[in-house]
């Protein structure tokens, strides 16, 4: 009696059992079939997209190609445009504001034409035939006919007209830089007078014999030079 009751209640848990089990199989499978297809569908769904994607150009980030071209633009030049701006500046000229001094060309001419008949002689002492002794002579007796114009070797000023009572009329006439011209022997009455500007080859006067100390010579010119108060050789001051 009890195996029996044993028994049955064996073959009872049994059943349950296995149907439990077939639900539990059947669960699984119905589970795996639902996911495979979900995946399936799934896979189909993409692939749309996945040929868009291989056919279809991506789209153009306008922003980032403008900030990217912004960035790749290069750095400005400093060194150059420094080396630019030094090459516009104009260079300003320097001005000399020195006053110019306009002078006369420097111009000799011969003060009268004629014969030199006594030379210039400081170094060694020569005859005098009117004073009858040896002298020094401080400059050239040239040999003229009396009335002929006398002009100014030189430009310069007139510093005095005179009556020497040894070398008769002179004028004397400063041409600066303490050079000094001396012409007697003159007429008595020259055609200057004192602080008279004078140029080159202008008129001073005539050849006269109005020199007591040379009056053997006859008419003639008496033409000296100093140079700072020392007499220089008339010839070389002519053609200097």
């Amino acid at each position: 009696m009890n195996q029996k009751k044993w028994n049955g209640s064996l073959g009872g848990i049994g059943f349950y059992a296995m149907l439990a089990l077939l639900l539990v199989a059947v669960g699984v499978a119905g589970y795996f079939v639902l996911y495979r297809n979900n995946t399936q569908q799934a896979a189909v769904d993409q692939e749309p997209d996945r040929q868009v994607s291989a056919n279809t150009p991506p789209e153009l980030d306008v922003d980032s190609q403008v900030e990217v071209a912004g960035s790749a633009e290069l750095p400005a030049d400093d060194s150059n445009a420094e080396t630019l701006g030094e090459a516009e500046t104009p260079e300003v000229p320097v001005v000399d504001d020195t006053p110019v001094v306009i002078t006369e060309p420097s111009l000799t001419v011969s003060p009268v034409s004629g014969e030199v008949v006594t030379a210039f002689s400081v170094d060694e002492l020569v005859y005098n035939q009117t004073m009858g002794d040896w002298r020094t002579h401080d400059g050239v007796d040239i040999e003229a006919s009396a009335g002929t114009p006398v002009v100014a070797a030189c430009t310069g000023t007139v510093t005095a007209v005179t009556d020497d009572p040894l070398m008769g009329t002179t004028v004397v006439v400063s041409h600066g830089d303490g050079c000094v011209t001396t012409y007697a022997n003159l007429q008595a009455e020259p055609t200057v007078e004192v602080g008279d500007d004078v140029t080159a080859g202008q008129v001073l006067g005539a050849v006269g014999a109005t020199a007591i100390a040379e009056k053997s010579l006859g008419p003639h010119l008496h033409f000296s030079v100093t140079q700072n108060g020392e007499a220089v050789n008339p010839n070389e001051f002519l053609n200097s």
